[in-house]
């Protein structure tokens, strides 16, 4: 088994994180560096790793170095190592397979050999515990299946998840009460991963594929986005509609600012912002109308 790594300049990590993922749609490792730098890494047989000329256009002008190493044979556990429980507020349990069930009131199980990992990235905690403070409506307790689809407004769901990889913020949400969920991401594997995880956690939700770049996300009360700035930026651009409240993670801090600017042209003003490391996330809700008297 061989660790490829690829090392980049931060201010530009994310762009390069973006171009990777392409090359490397099962995900790849992140490891702050120091000295301004962040390294990605992808593991895997020689024949099946990215190729060292995709990596440095992949990279571009932010690329560093790249370096390759020879994993020992105890590889796979001390992976398993690397992936631990998250637990925010004494309330949720966010954990791979292999560990205990945890002592929170909401235990999701979610396998880090799917997509994006188990959600203990910084930009998904963020995400986690601005959802663990919002209350879902009252409308929401209903199940999705005790809610015919003609009953729905114009098929409105309760909260979707843009960007969902392996489905963490979709499925904390179906087990804190929000009814119908929608989880969307542009590649197959997430949306696949996505179905799976529900599955295991006992809950429903509607994944599908879905490109941010030309689609109009599904009429829905909350969205959580998860996704690098860019991507972010694009989409504020694009959409004819948004949401009356947004949670929007996959920011660098000094990049919050320029984001929550794109989506007050729809009328969102920032209700709130969290920080962890060099990412941040922000809460936006719909500003309300005027009264002209």
């Amino acid at each position: 088994m061989l660790r490829l790594a690829v090392r980049v300049r931060r201010e530009q990590a994310e762009l390069v994180l973006a171009e990777l993922l392409e090359l490397a749609p099962s995900g790849v490792e992140e490891v702050s560096v120091g000295d301004g730098l962040v390294e990605y890494a992808v593991y895997g047989p020689p024949g099946e790793l990215p190729a060292l000329p995709d990596l440095k256009a992949a990279a571009g002008g932010a690329l560093v170095q790249i370096s390759t190493e020879e994993i020992a044979d105890d590889w796979a556990e001390r992976w398993r190592s690397f992936h631990q429980p998250l637990v925010l507020a004494d309330r949720l349990t966010v954990r791979p397979p292999w560990e205990p069930p945890g002592q929170t009131s909401i235990d999701v199980v979610i396998d880090p050999g799917q997509a994006f990992g188990t959600g203990a990235h910084a930009t998904t905690r963020l995400c986690l515990e601005l959802m663990l403070e919002r209350e879902p409506p009252p409308t929401a307790a209903i199940p999705p299946k005790a809610m015919a689809q003609s009953d729905r407004p114009q098929g409105r769901f309760e909260f979707a998840d843009l960007g969902c990889g392996s489905g963490v913020l979709a499925i904390v949400a179906a087990k804190l009460g929000w009814a119908p969920v929608i989880a969307l991401d542009n590649d197959p594997a997430s949306v696949r991963a996505t179905s799976e995880n529900a599955g295991s956690n006992q809950v429903e939700i509607d994944a599908r594929r879905f490109d941010m770049r030309v689609d109009q996300v599904p009429r829905s009360r909350l969205v959580a986005a998860n996704v690098l700035a860019p991507q972010l930026l694009a989409w504020a651009a694009s959409q004819r509609e948004c949401p009356d409240e947004l949670i929007l993670g996959g920011l660098l801090t000094h990049e919050a600012d320029r984001v929550a600017a794109a989506f007050h042209n729809h009328g969102l003003r920032e209700l709130d912002r969290r920080h962890h490391g060099d990412w941040a996330a922000i809460l936006l809700q719909r500003t309300p109308l005027t009264d002209p008297s």
